[in-house]
């Protein structure tokens, strides 16, 4: 959850969040100032993109002001999107602090955020609620509750949970950050693939179920039915789902298939561990050519791309020789030559002089 400490030091700035890429700091100020003087407004956005990230600050004068506006703008629509605002809490260390924070899963698909917070405003002032949404609006089925104090919390659990919100029983506790989640390691749900089009997910579990027992088991298909050639399987004990990866991965199977068996991952772990890879991968290229290229210029309109690597061919073996040219093909008076070894920068560096005199000869 994002904030809590609420006004404690009669804070009179508020988070804005939930809003559209297109919600800019003037419709912000137009709609808050109707509340009170607003002393300023900043739409946080991507430092490349200047892309709006779908929250903002709103600080007004003061707190009375604030408080009004939280109490009467709190999900109210801007551009067709509800919002969602709070206390605004610049400490890191309140943010993930998890007193008076709980839990609440089997949310009905149509409870969203102002369901939750009248449900639960009851026990207690909210500092901040939100319903988990996917990226396209859809709930999760969970969400959290932000009290500001611990007995509110405790209050909550202890009267609502296992009680019905729109004909589903929920489950109120405790939030625990994932770090503080025992059994973190203890994983038990694999990813399984590059075995043969005709398994199916009786040949998965009876594969892995050699293994121990397993929960459930899922091959993934396509609109006709065709098997994708990779599923999921779920053991009952981490154990076994620890031996599976290392026993079952890189086996050659039946028809020389070799398996790709390893722990699943989450879509943003996924994704995490891509742009790290990735990250790495451009970090290791950006060591590798450094220094491979020249840069050079003043060079008479009439070289070409030709004359340019000829004439640095015989300092070493050239990658690629380019002129830079405008729209119209005309060049810009500058280029690049890469060559494959950092020590032939020394002999074209000093011959650079000659060379530039030669070639605008």
């Amino acid at each position: 959850m994002a904030t809590i400490g609420g006004p404690t030091f009669q804070s009179a700035s508020l988070y804005v969040g939930d809003l559209a890429n297109d919600v800019t700091e003037g419709l912000l100020f137009e709609l808050f100032n109707r509340v009170g003087p607003v002393a300023s407004i900043r739409v946080c956005r991507d430092t490349v993109t200047r892309r709006s990230l779908g929250y903002s600050y709103v600080n007004f004068h003061n707190f009375q002001d604030a408080e009004r506006a939280l109490d009467t703008m709190n999900f109210s629509e801007i551009k067709a999107r509800p919002c969602r605002i709070m206390w605004s809490q610049r400490d890191p260390s309140l943010r993930r602090s998890a007193v008076g924070n709980i839990y609440i899963k089997n949310l009905a698909p149509n409870v969203d955020n102002k369901g939750l917070y009248d449900t639960f405003s009851v026990f207690g002032n909210i500092l901040s609620c939100k319903v988990a949404m996917n990226e396209t609006g859809v709930s999760k089925g969970y969400g959290y509750v932000h009290y500001e104090t611990a007995e509110s919390a405790e209050d909550a659990i202890s009267k609502f949970n296992g009680n019905f919100i729109e004909d589903l029983p929920v489950t109120v506790t405790h939030f625990v950050p994932s770090q503080r989640r025992p059994n973190q390691n203890a994983w038990t749900n694999i990813y399984v693939k590059q075995f043969p089009e005709t398994w199916t997910e009786q040949k998965l579990a009876e594969v892995f179920g050699a293994i121990g027992p397993i929960q459930s088991c899922h091959l993934k298909v396509d609109e006709e039915g065709k098997s994708k050639c990779f599923g999921f399987v779920n053991f009952q004990q981490h154990p076994d789902a620890e031996k599976a990866v290392a026993e079952l991965h890189d086996k050659v199977i039946e028809e020389n298939f070799t398996l790709y068996v390893a722990r699943h991952q989450k879509k943003a772990e996924h994704q995490r561990n891509l742009q790290v890879r990735a990250n790495m991968i451009s970090s290791e290229k950006v060591i590798k050519f450094q220094g491979l290229n020249l840069y050079i210029k003043n060079l008479d309109d009439a070289i070409t791309d030709e004359v340019l690597k000829a004439t640095f061919s015989p300092f070493g073996t050239i990658t690629s020789a380019r002129i830079m040219r405008n729209e119209d093909g005309s060049s810009k008076g500058f280029g690049f030559v890469a060559t494959v070894q950092r020590r032939k920068q020394l002999v074209l560096f000093q011959s650079c002089t000659v060379k530039f005199w030669a070639i605008n000869q």
